[in-house]
């Protein structure tokens, strides 16, 4: 019985990530605070969402599943966020008007095309 009601309450807060993570996406201004949204809170999320399924079912192999869920989900969603945001900002995608520091503006990546030196081979 308190397993069903701990079940409850993290699905509905799992839930309740994913809304704020939705929301996210639609107000923010540019694609890298869109990102952000769309990994951190659903990240959470499902991970809640998981372990509400493992105190529901209390099955052991369903545990190594749900395990295995959270670890791909915290392994990729990170790496896949990075991988998106590199090729915007080598894309010049626009920044939001708030962003101050932007870290990756000195990288040889980061400069234009036309900007770039072309390597001369000998």
């Amino acid at each position: 019985m308190i397993s069903e009601w701990i079940a409850a309450i993290l699905l509905v807060l799992g839930a309740f990530f994913m809304l704020v993570a939705g929301i996210g996406v639609l107000r923010f201004q540019d694609v890298f605070l869109r990102m952000h949204a769309a990994t951190k809170a659903p990240s959470l999320g499902v991970f809640l969402m998981v372990i509400a399924l493992m105190f529901y079912f209390q099955n052991f192999w369903l545990s190594i599943e749900g395990l295995l869920i959270m670890v791909f989900i915290f392994m990729t969603a990170p790496i896949s966020a990075h991988a998106l945001s590199r090729a915007a900002h080598v894309m010049h995608i626009q920044k939001s008007k708030r962003t101050q520091i932007d870290q990756l503006e000195s990288s040889a990546e980061a400069k234009p095309a036309d900007k770039a030196q072309p390597s001369e081979k000998k």
